[in-house]
């Protein structure tokens, strides 16, 4: 029987996705330990989950006001630190939860971002993934050294020679080029490690990469695109995507065209897995899952609508009125989240939307509150979605931390299992085994760019 994927989702910094998270009376506060991050590991991997995912981002959030003394004042997501490291931490105290984080593919270098991943995937014997993201605000290209954010469809282009050269370095090695014979001396058969030289219109990397593969292959590749572009790359590229759908009708439609682009593309739909972002809010009855959300519902302030919203779609909502209109040169000038903007549209019916319209209508900052309830309600909302046809799992965004994970993984977790839609246990040690994707074999990828 198909089984259902879960996905932590986690964030190097001071609060969840929600920057309110920390001002919950329950919220752990020692965020900066390790002993903060390898507790919530703890609680996936005994909720069975495929994998803890960290998103990232290179700056904090300083656009509205052109400032971050109120990111700082706030908490609004104003620590970052890197994934990777934490999750190597994550790592030392589990056994087989996947170990998810991103890297950007329009700042960092190819080689780099596959000798740390393919690390990661060695120490933790085959549990690696890494989310590709091409970044989308101007504080990352500042921070990075860059003048301004390069254009969006370029971005993913030089993304395309990225991942290639990733790809490329990850097949270097093949499965048996190590000997390691002290007997006769021989360490490797150098005939089996392949120099990749990659010249390509934005990247060039020689090799040979220095990283042998591991108990699967190479690390799994999570895309979270959401524009024409983003899906496009995400159907040529991705393992695993994240989407964020926000009703079933649309999301069978969405889910049902991505497919047949990944079909188009030369690959199996069935090995690229769909996972959509919810918001569970859960207790054991359904009546104490609505006092918790009560509580949550309070927690957020318009500041942080209004510094994520300047983020996420690189424009500065100081500089307008609540209740002033977008002009048609804004609303076409906006270069971040697009998904964002259309989707206040679609939902205010405005083509000119305010400020406060795009605060209510995006809900930038706020838990949504479609998924509250006891056991019984929120597994049927899941299996909902998950039999018909609107994604293979859910990426999982907590209110309070490590509550939120553990009342899903004590609550919701055991009445999944009973209706047989989700393991009982892991069947494998790869991150590939749990999302049931095959061993990488080198040079796999190749088949779909040769069909292109």
């Amino acid at each position: 029987m198909r089984q259902m994927h879960l996905v932590g989702f986690l964030q190097a910094q001071n609060c969840t996705i929600f920057a309110s998270s920390w001002r919950h009376p329950d919220s752990r506060t020692d965020f900066l330990s390790a002993d903060y991050f390898q507790e919530i590991a703890r609680v996936l991997e005994a909720g069975k989950f495929d994998l803890g995912f960290f998103d990232d981002r290179l700056s904090m959030p300083d656009r509205f006001g052109s400032d971050h003394v109120h990111t700082i004042e706030h908490g609004i997501r104003c620590v970052k630190m890197d994934p990777v490291v934490v999750l190597t931490m994550m790592g030392a105290v589990t056994k087989r939860l996947g170990l998810g984080a991103t890297a950007s593919t329009t700042y960092f270098e190819p080689f780099h971002v596959a000798r740390v991943f393919q690390t990661l995937d060695l120490m933790s014997e085959g549990r690696a993934s890494w989310n590709l993201v091409t970044s989308l605000n101007d504080g990352e290209a500042a921070n990075m050294g860059h003048a301004e954010m390069m254009a969006h469809d370029a971005r993913y282009d030089r993304a395309d020679e990225f991942v290639e050269v990733v790809l490329g370095h990850w097949d270097a090695w093949e499965d048996d080029a190590l000997i390691v014979d002290k007997a006769s001396g021989r360490f490797g058969d150098g005939h089996k490690v392949h120099r990749l030289d990659y010249r390509g219109r934005f990247l060039s990397s020689r090799g040979p990469f220095t990283v042998p593969r591991s108990p699967q292959g190479r690390p799994v590749v999570i895309q979270a695109g959401s524009s024409g572009r983003g899906k496009q790359f995400s159907a040529r590229w991705a393992e695993l995507v994240f989407v964020a759908y926000h009703d079933i009708e649309g999301a069978q439609r969405e889910y049902a065209s991505f497919k047949a682009a990944v079909a188009a593309a030369g690959r199996n739909p069935d090995h690229v897995k769909v996972a959509t972002l919810c918001n569970p809010i859960c207790a054991a009855t359904k009546a104490e899952a609505e006092d918790k959300a009560a509580l949550i519902e309070k927690l957020p302030l318009e500041i942080d609508a209004l510094s994520l919203l300047s983020e996420a779609l690189n424009f500065d909502f100081a500089a307008k009125g609540m209740d002033e209109p977008f002009t048609d040169a804004e609303m076409a000038g906006i270069q971040g989240l697009q998904a964002i903007r259309d989707r206040v549209v679609q939902a205010t019916g405005k083509k000119n939307p305010t400020v406060r319209d795009f605060m209510v209508g995006s809900g930038r900052g706020r838990p949504r509150m479609d998924m509250v309830g006891g056991p019984k309600e929120i597994a049927d909302k899941m299996e909902a979605w998950f039999t018909g046809g609107a994604c293979d799992g859910f990426v999982l965004s907590a209110a309070c931390v490590p509550g939120s994970y553990v009342d899903f993984v004590q609550h919701v977790v055991p009445e999944l299992q009973r209706r047989g839609i989700y393991r009982k246990d892991y069947t494998g040690t790869t991150l590939r085994d749990h999302l049931g994707l095959p061993r990488a074999v080198r040079g796999d990828w190749q088949i779909a760019h040769a069909a292109e």
